[in-house]
């Protein structure tokens, strides 16, 4: 890695990225590829390299969270499994890791490969559910049905696995209300500790923009779409669930450790194709198509695709646009302390602007977004741009 990207804080964590999956959905833009055919063992001992190659440059001392991603992590084999977290265990100060989570998708975890995850100590899985309509599964390109969650759940509760996530879409293409509705009962039925809603984002080079610009598909209206999200808010609070985050409610400490890094703007390395970090001042991307990836590790360099060098107004901008994300909103004093100026100075006049449009709330040592703020996240953002 290079030297602009060396840093010397305390606090870093890691994102791992697993790009196969047995099958692509429709609305990803996610960098996988299907697992058929693929160089997978060759891939796992390279992003091992990765990270050893990382380490041996600038030594890591602690490790705050490991989230391991994809694609779809779950369709490696339960020997695959166990040689990847084996070697992040052997490569990566784990002793120190408060959160460890990896990603799995209904009727991918089979009982060896839960077990591996078990044994090696992960302690949180996040898994991709999105609907419990079985007719909107087929429609968004998931393989997995509503029984399939139920039984993953159930091996889940077998083997005492607590801490435990879904990922939930609306706005999906032909979801009515009651679709979403029997949705969001049933997966708050569940009784887990945390869950991530999302709205479905059409984004380019998918198959739904594809179909959306030929008119061929048809999307809930604006209305239906904020509906939606408020019912969500309201089912989840009912049922004792926090939104610590505008997309993610949890009980009480069950808030993700790795994604507060990312809302937090903390540092975290990026492994694996298409992985992107974030050292210093400094993000950086990884190449993204496996055999780009590969070949500068066959060499024993670094897949490191491009850099950015952030100034003070990008990292103060960034500071905002995630930190607002969250329900406790940004802390003036940890802002002053991070750059060394105070808040105001910086962003007073926009906050009074804001403030008095009904969109955020100012108190002695924090801003935070109100509820009309949140639906309208995007629009408050920008409004932090400094250039």
């Amino acid at each position: 890695m290079k030297d602009s990207t060396k840093y010397t804080g305390s606090k870093l964590s890691a994102y791992i990225h697993i790009p196969f999956c047995e099958h692509i959905c429709y609305y990803c833009d996610f960098n996988k590829v299907f697992l058929e055919g693929q160089p997978v063992d060759e891939y796992i001992d390279c992003l091992l390299k990765e990270i050893a190659l990382t380490v041996s440059k600038q030594p890591i001392t602690t490790c705050e969270t490991i989230y391991i991603g994809g694609g779809t992590p779950t369709s490696l084999s339960a020997a695959q499994l166990d040689r990847l977290i084996t070697g992040v265990h052997e490569l990566l100060p784990t002793q120190t890791t408060k959160e460890f989570t990896v990603e799995a998708n209904p009727g991918d975890l089979t009982e060896d490969k839960l077990l591996v995850l078990k044994n090696l100590g992960i302690d949180r899985l996040s898994m991709g559910v999105q609907t419990f309509d079985n007719r909107l599964l087929k429609k968004i390109g998931r393989k997995h049905t509503a029984d399939d969650v139920y039984q993953t759940i159930q091996l889940l509760d077998k083997h005492d696995f607590q801490n435990i996530t879904i990922d939930l879409i609306y706005a999906l293409p032909g979801q009515t209300m009651e679709s979403f509705r029997d949705t969001l009962t049933r997966a708050i039925d569940l009784g887990l500790p945390h869950y991530a809603m999302y709205s479905l984002i059409l984004e380019n080079k998918t198959m739904f923009m594809n179909w959306v610009r030929q008119g061929k598909m048809e999307l809930p209206s604006q209305e239906s779409e904020t509906q939606m999200f408020e019912e969500a808010i309201a089912a989840m609070a009912k049922a004792g669930l926090s939104q610590y985050e505008i997309s993610n409610f949890a009980r009480p400490g069950y808030e993700s450790k790795h994604n507060l890094v990312y809302w937090n703007n903390e540092h975290y390395y990026g492994f694996g194709a298409g992985a992107s970090g974030y050292i210093g001042q400094t993000r950086y991307k990884n190449f993204g198509p496996i055999q780009h990836y590969l070949r500068p590790l066959r060499e024993d360099q670094l897949p490191i695709h491009e850099t950015e060098s952030l100034t003070t107004s990008n990292q103060m901008e960034e500071e905002m646009f995630l930190g607002l994300r969250k329900k406790q909103g940004v802390s003036k004093t940890a802002f002053a302390d991070k750059f060394a100026c105070s808040f105001d100075s910086i962003y007073g006049n926009v906050v009074e602007e804001l403030s008095k449009k009904g969109w955020l709330v100012s108190e002695e040592d924090r801003v935070y977004l109100t509820k009309s703020g949140m639906f309208i996240g995007n629009d408050v953002f920008e409004k932090f741009l400094l250039s």
